[in-house]
């Protein structure tokens, strides 16, 4: 028997569906290491900051004037739904854009890349 696993997943924005290629999450858990001076010049330990998570994700640009402004997104909701009977949603809380930049690929697409943060992260 084989295992199904989740292939793509469709991104809300505020209960609106977005056209995405791509998306990176990643945990920043605020922890730093506390370098001492000592005779064994290693770290001796770590402190702990405030965590966030990082998004960056790259939507396309649609030609019917329906597109995003990106740049005024503030405590949005983000919700990554996968394409499978199931499987649960992750959903993004107190989504913020830091940046955004547009670029056109060789596959004859404009894109827009966009950099941000969550503060929470919800299992539904």
């Amino acid at each position: 028997m084989s295992t199904e696993y989740i292939g793509s997943v469709t991104l809300y924005l505020d209960a609106a569906e977005v056209e995405i290629t791509k998306i990176d999450v990643k945990d920043s858990t605020g922890r730093k290491p506390v370098k001492t001076m000592n005779r064994s010049r290693r770290t001796k330990g770590f402190t702990r900051g405030v965590g966030q998570y990082d998004i960056t994700a790259t939507a396309v640009m649609p030609t019917d004037g329906t597109a995003i402004n990106w740049g005024s997104i503030e405590d949005a909701k983000i919700s990554l739904v996968p394409d499978v009977p199931g499987a649960k949603p992750t959903s993004y809380l107190g989504f913020c854009v830091t940046e955004v930049g547009e670029s056109y690929t060789v596959d004859n697409e404009m894109v827009i890349d966009i950099t941000g943060f969550a503060i929470r992260k919800v299992l539904e």
